[in-house]
């Protein structure tokens, strides 16, 4: 019998906080060893706690990929930033990511006051360090130290994967005895419905990000399954003005017509089937005070 199969079996839940644009959605989609959170360089895109699911020997981690954490200023904000501290408290193990070369700035530092605040615990990983010199590098993990609230520091890049083994091998380590809450071949919660909504909102950020601020959200209204395996989507984009609606459908719905054919490729491919996807565009000038959006984003609504 292997040593794998004979070593009890593990199961641990990791939160990965860290301030906007730090990395986060990166390496979640690194330790499980596919794409399950949205990536994009616009800062806070993750408004949902994506929950990814890695497998190491004989241990499940569950990781939760939660929002940004930064100064809110609107109900979605504050509900974002909500979400990120609750995911810190319903896992064991809190993983605290910060960009190399932004080090202990203001966000980082309300993160780490925060973690102190509540008595917590966490490791930190040093994330873009193939952009920062050793010096500074090493002169930011004493730093980090010397703030008395990590067991460990580890230096990453999620992006080219470098130090992400020994990362992942040290949170499997950590991980308590117990059954696996997911099937070994499963690698994320999220819901396919809102799973799709993520990825055409990830191709409006990509496509958009100069013309088109964060006034937008998508939601997925209808999911049918056709009986030969294939499915039928219909997603409505909604966005605050009619002036950011025509940016949206593009000169006789071009722009459109290529965010959709990127939306549906990826879909293809994440659901291993085809798709047959339709999107509209609506302008819901005050989308972001609906309860009911924030209950699709998986969200607590705010006051």
């Amino acid at each position: 019998m292997s040593e794998s199969t004979s070593a009890p079996m593990r199961c641990g839940f990791v939160a990965i906080i860290g301030a906007p644009n730090a990395g986060k959605s990166t390496l979640v989609n690194a330790l499980v060893g596919a794409k399950v959170a949205i990536v994009t360089h616009k800062v806070q895109t993750t408004r949902t706690r994506v929950t990814g699911i890695g497998m190491h020997d004989n241990t499940q981690l569950v990781f939760i990929d939660t929002p940004g954490i930064f100064a809110p200023k609107r109900r979605l904000d504050r509900a974002m930033v909500n979400a990120a501290w609750k995911g810190s408290e319903d896992a064991e193990t809190t993983l605290l990511l910060i960009d190399a070369k932004k080090g202990l700035n203001e966000e980082a530092r309300h993160i780490v006051d925060g973690l102190k605040g509540a008595g917590r615990r966490a490791i930190l990983a040093i994330n873009k360090i193939d952009t920062v010199r050793r010096e500074k590098l090493l002169a930011l993990a004493s730093e980090m130290h010397e703030t008395g609230v990590f067991d460990e520091i580890f230096m990453i890049s999620a992006l080219t994967g470098d130090g992400v083994a020994d990362l992942k091998a040290h949170l499997a380590a950590l991980a308590p005895e117990g059954p696996f809450m997911y099937p070994e071949d499963q690698i994320a919660d999220v819901t396919l419905r809102l799973l799709a909504a993520e990825i055409t909102r990830e191709k409006i950020y990509l496509r958009l990000h100069d013309e088109l601020p964060y006034a937008t959200t998508v939601e997925t209204e209808k999911w049918e399954e056709r009986k030969d395996g294939s499915v039928r989507i219909e997603q409505v984009i909604h966005v605050e003005r009619d002036s950011q609606k025509g940016i949206v459908i593009g000169k006789q719905g071009a722009m459109l017509k290529l965010l959709g054919q990127m939306a549906r490729e990826d879909m293809e491919e994440s659901f291993e089937r085809r798709v047959h996807l339709f999107l509209h565009v609506r302008v819901t000038e005050r989308w972001a005070d609906d309860r009911t959006v924030y209950q699709d984003m998986g969200l607590d609504y705010v006051d």
